[in-house]
This record gives structure tokens, C-alpha cells and sequence, in this order.
């Protein structure tokens, strides 16, 4: 049947949009609805304004009127305690950060972009679902959690400093949650962990706020000798916000990033030999790596027992050390732990941090031929600077107080954790210790959990080969992985003995570098130093230190002139000398700030290359 009007009525459809339709229908409501969700004003904060300098291209947006950016732990509990900011809202706002960021400082864009600052809107509709930067996953709990420490507050209880403070912990850290645990790779999607990790319950207990897990260099740069810092299959490649072409240190790359865009305001992160010192040194940030046995590595994806430690990251030391004090302690599920008793602070190291007036009087030693002269001539000239700010607050600083040894285990040829190997005694080396730790550690770890078919080694090994487009288990078929999985093979040849050669290479690389090391060098005159300066870009330091055990912490010291990178300025001492490292690097810190022409302090990142995307990052 034909319809008089069909052609007319044709005519009108086919001119008529859907939402002239819906205003027809529904009411200018849906245009407002429509012209609501249009970003009027882009710049600065939605999109970087290119004709800004670099530590404008991506400014923090004000928190409910509240500026962030840079905020300490101290100034946001002011700001919750007197009710100016919820931890809510708090919350939001660093989900804000991470969308505005995300797509930056890491190869992956972001999946979705969203405003945490319409109070109208319940934190129950708001989506976690993104790939963000330094942020590997997102805790699906994180506002319902907000909102719990809320109701704790307004009923007079806040746990502890940290009540209420979003943080990040690295993806080889256990939570026992909705969300994975991996060491960055797919091979443990969707294993199921007993237990949080020590220290993760230790912080939820104190009130902070889980935010996520960050990216990291995957399987914490074991599974491979030549590959992209900062890179793992399930997170891609993380970058520095200070030079996004260049190495970001690793392998606790995003918990350093994400503190230093002021994603979060601290974060976890582990080290087994630098991957605390080095990334924090490389994002102007604060870390402090514990003695080996202070902090429990319970429910943490392995590498070494004989080295790895549970370390915190802030933008100050006295954030830095607010996280110290909430995860230290002796834990029944790590044995190593037991040896801190009587060694430990009765109230905290918190109590340790100082301020300039401290430095007056005290001595420290420069290992000027172990370590600064292997220091590029620009980050020398600048530290020199530091140094001489220092020596005017009163501190005396004594040259050559050497590693006696260091002609023979500090490698000439920048950081090499098999240097004894590349001098034909791998029964000198402590590569030859991690590589069997690593089989046994990590059998161990994998066995408790359930839910996946990774039992063993040899079970990821297959993993990445099967899955080599992905997994780079074969060489030359990733960027990020050129040399595959050689890490993996070499711990795999060794089935997990320990035999003769593995005892000698413990027993000297422990020896050489803690009684015959950094005890020796701080050693002067018949006077124990209050500790030992040394530039951590020079991998050779926290290299001695991890073989040791001992502590170490790192604090922003300046960024070189030309690549944009920053340089720290790091302290050693002898073991569970955790207290004296933050009194110094406090006191340090204090003089930075109170230096007000000094341009060697933790300044906002640059992001130099902020649009280009190499894999494998350039190590420079």
C-alpha cells in the first residue's frame, strides 16, 4: 500500500539529527545534558599546552579550591583533619591526576578520561576501568575504602599519619583483593594470593588508602640481561616525567613516577640491587632502601633472600619515613626479620628527622676514587655545588674514605651485578647467588598460590616462549627484550644448587663489602663517620650496598642541564643505621629548602620528549 505523504515524510527524517529529534521529544534537558559533556576549556589541564616551559605542560588541577601539587602528608592531614577535604574527595582527585598524566608517561593511551570533581556524582558510578602510566591497575575498592576512613574520622579516629593517604605498591606485591598480582607479567594473571603482603596490611591497618599497583621493569629485571627499564608485558614501557626518552630507573620504575607527578603521595617499591635508589634518583624523589631484615618480604614476588628489601618512596624524607615506620617490624613469615630486634628505634624512626642546624659538626666521607670519579663531569660539577652548601651549614666532608677493596669489586665499567664473572672468579660474583636464590625463591613463592598453572621456573620460561609475540621469550622478537629471557635461562641452568662455588661468591661478596667495605670506609682516623656521600647514578654504589644488605637513602639533588634527568645525592652507612640516614638526609633536605637560590633540590619534572615513544628507553 502506497502512503500519500511517504516522500515528504522521507524528506523530514532525512534532514532531521538525532538530537534535534531528542529535543523535540525530551526538552532542551538533553541539550544541556549533550552540551555539558563538551570540555569548554581544554588548556591547561585536560591537554598540554604546548606553548608552555616543561613543568607547565602538565599543571595539577586544585582539589575542591585545595592545591595538591607537591602537598606533604602533613599539610593533606591538615587539610582533612579541619574538614577543608574528605578522603573522598582526596581520592578523586588523584584519580584525576593519573587520567590527566596517564597517556604520558607511559606508551599505552588512556582508555577513559573523567572528572573527580563533581561533588554530585557518588563515588559508586565512578569508572576505574583505565591503562595508566605509572599506574599498572587501579583498586576497584579504592572510593568505597575512602569513604570507610571518612566515617573513621568523623567519628574522632584517624590511625595514623598516613589515615586516609592514597599510595601505590609495585606489582610483585601480594594484595589479597580484586586485583592481580603479576611482577608485571601475564604469565600470573589470575593467580590467586594467600595472604596480603606483610606490609601491604601493615599500611591498610594504619588507614592508607590503596590506590593501586604500580608498573614495573617486569619480573623486577631478572628474566632478562639486555632489555627496556622500566617495561613489562602487562604495564608497557614507563617513563620519567623529567626525560621521557631516557631510562626511568627501575625496576620499581612506576612507584618512583607516580610520586614524582604527584600521582600519589608515597609508594612501595622492593630492591634487590638498586631498584629503590636508582628510580627515585631518576624521578627526583626520596627513597629510602632498609637494611636487609627490617622490612618483612612476605607475600613479595621474590629475587634474592640474601638481598631483597621492602622500600618506601615520598617527595620528602619525612614522608618517606611516615611509610618506614608503618611497614617495619619482625614478621613470624620472614625469618630474616627477627635479626632487627634491638636494633629498631622504641618510637619510630619519625623521631630521627632533623633539621640544618643538625649538620654542624658532623663528618662525612666521600669515596672519591670507589665511586665519584666514575660520575659524568656534569653531575659532578653540580654535586660539588651540593656538597660545598653542606660544608657551609657546618658539616665536615673528609676526601678518600675509600672501599679498601675497590680496585677488585667495584666494576670500572659502570653497574654489573656479575663483575666477578667478568673477572674469571664466579665464585666472586653475586650474580651467582641470585640466579640460584631466584630458582629456589621463586618455587616457594609460586607454590602458594593457587589458580594458575605457573607451578615453576620452567613453567614462565614456557610461558614467554609460547607466547613469544607478547612475552618476548625468545631474543630479538620484543624491543624491550632483546636479549628474551637469558636471566630466566641462567637461573634455570642452575637448578637451584647451592654448591661449593655458590657459598664462596655469599661469603665474599657479603665480606668484601661489609666488614672489608662500607664498615672499613667509615672508618676514619679511629672514628666511626656519620656516613658515606656518594652519587647513586653511579650504579656501582647501590650495587656495594645490596651485596652488603645495608641501607641506603637517596635524596633529589638537581637535574642535569641538558637531558633534564635528575641527579640525587645518596648516603651509605653500615647496617640497621636507618635512623642516622634520615636524620642526615633530613637535615640535608631542610638546608635545600631553606636555600632558596640553590638549584640542586627536587624541582617539577620537565618532561623533556613528552610526545615521543622509543622502545627500549636510551641509557644516558
Amino acid at each position: 500500500m502506497q502512503y500519500p505523504h511517504t516522500s515528504v515524510i522521507s524528506l523530514f527524517l532525512s534532514t532531521i539529527t538525532p538530537l534535534t529529534l531528542a529535543n523535540a521529544l525530551y526538552g532542551q534537558g538533553l541539550q544541556d545534558l549533550a552540551t555539558s559533556q563538551v570540555d569548554q576549556n581544554p588548556l591547561p589541564y585536560d591537554f598540554p599546552d604546548q606553548s608552555q616551559p616543561g613543568d607547565m605542560l602538565f599543571p595539577m588541577k586544585y582539589c575542591y579550591g585545595v592545591k595538591l601539587e607537591e602537598s606533604t602528608i602533613d599539610q593533606l592531614q591538615q587539610l582533612m583533619s579541619t574538614g577543608q577535604l574528605t578522603t573522598q574527595q582526596l581520592a578523586g582527585c588523584y584519580i584525576d591526576r593519573v587520567t590527566q598524566v596517564d597517556g604520558y608517561v607511559k606508551f599505552v593511551k588512556k582508555a577513559l578520561t573523567f572528572s573527580a570533581h563533581r561533588q554530585s556524582v557518588p563515588y559508586k558510578t565512578w569508572q576505574l576501568t583505565l591503562l595508566p602510566s605509572a599506574v599498572l591497575e587501579l583498586n576497584p575498592d579504592y572510593l568505597q575504602i575512602a569513604s570507610e576512613l571518612d566515617s573513621l574520622r568523623k567519628n574522632g579516629t584517624a590511625l595514623s599519619p598516613l589515615h586516609g593517604i592514597p599510595f601505590l605498591v609495585k606489582d610483585n606485591f601480594a594484595t589479597k583483593d580484586r586485583m592481580e598480582t603479576t611482577a608485571g607479567s601475564y604469565a600470573l594473571q589470575g593467580s590467586i594470593v594467600p595472604r596480603d603482603a606483610y606490609v601491604v596490611s601493615r599500611l591498610r591497618a594504619a588507614g592508607a588508602l590503596l590506590l593501586g599497583k604500580a608498573t614495573m621493569s617486569e619480573w623486577a629485571d631478572m628474566r632478562s640481561n639486555n632489555y627496556s627499564e622500566g617495561y613489562s608485558g602487562r604495564g608497557g614501557q614507563a617513563r620519567s616525567a623529567y626525560n621521557l626518552t631516557l631510562n626511568p630507573g627501575g625496576s620499581s620504575s612506576g612507584s618512583a613516577i607516580a610520586v614524582s607527578v604527584n600521582e600519589v603521595s608515597f609508594a612501595l617499591g622492593t630492591e634487590t640491587d638498586g631498584s629503590v635508589i636508582n628510580p627515585a634518583e631518576r624521578n627526583a624523589v626520596v627513597g629510602i632502601k632498609p637494611t636487609v631484615g627490617l622490612t618483612s618480604r612476605a607475600g613479595v614476588i621474590p629475587e634474592s633472600e640474601h638481598q631483597d628489601t621492602v622500600g618506601t618512596f615520598g617527595r620528602t624524607v619525612r614522608d618517606a619515613t611516615y611509610v618506614l615506620d608503618a611497614i617495619y617490624g619482625v614478621d613470624p613469615l620472614d625469618n630474616y626479620t627477627s635479626a632487627q630486634s634491638g636494633h629498631t628505634p622504641q618510637d619510630g624512626y619519625v623521631t630521627s628527622l632533623s633539621t640544618k642546624d643538625a649538620l654542624k659538626g658532623a663528618t662525612f666521607g666521600l669515596p672519591w676514587q670507589s665511586f665519584w670519579t666514575r660520575a659524568d663531569p656534569a653531575q659532578l660539577a653540580q654535586l660539588m655545588e651540593l656538597l660545598k652548601i653542606i660544608e657551609s651549614a657546618g658539616a665536615n666532608i673528609i676526601n678518600g674514605t675509600e672501599i679498601p677493596d675497590y680496585e677488585t669489586i667495584v666494576s670500572p665499567n659502570g653497574w654489573n651485578w656479575d663483575y666477578g664473572t667478568t673477572r674469571g672468579r664466579p665464585n666472586e660474583s653475586e650474580y651467582t647467588v641470585v640466579k640460584v636464590d631466584f630458582y629456589n625463591n621463586i618455587a616457594t613463592y609460586l607454590s602458594s598460590l593457587t589458580n594458575t598453572d605457573m607451578k615453576s621456573l620452567e613453567d614462565i620460561v614456557q610461558y614467554n616462549i609460547d607466547n613469544t609475540g607478547s612475552e618476548g621469550g625468545l631474543p630479538n622478537t620484543l624491543p624491550a627484550f632483546a636479549s628474551g629471557q637469558d636471566g630466566f635461562l641462567a637461573s634455570l641452568d642452575t637448578k637451584g644448587i647451592r654448591d661449593e662455588t655458590y657459598w664462596q661468591a655469599l661469603s665474599f661478596t657479603q665480606r668484601s663489602t661489609r666488614e672489608g667495605g662500607i664498615d672499613a670506609a667509615l672508618m676514619h682516623d679511629g672514628k666511626m663517620l656519620d656516613g658515606l656521600l656518594v652519587p647513586p647514578d653511579v650504579g656501582q654504589t647501590y650495587q656495594i650496598a645490596a651485596q652488603a644488605g645495608y641501607p641506603m637513602i637517596t635524596i633529589p639533588a638537581g637535574i642535569n642541564k641538558v637531558s633534564s634527568m635528575p641527579y640525587g645525592l645518596a648516603i651509605m652507612n653500615t647496617a640497621w643505621s636507618e635512623a642516622a640516614l634520615i636524620k642526615w638526609a633530613s637535615a640535608i633536605e631542610d638546608l635545600q629548602l631553606s636555600t632558596s637560590n640553590t638549584i640542586y633540590k627536587r624541582t617539577l619534572p620537565t618532561w623533556k620528549g613528552y610526545k615521543q615513544r622509543n622502545i627500549p628507553v636510551l641509557n644516558a
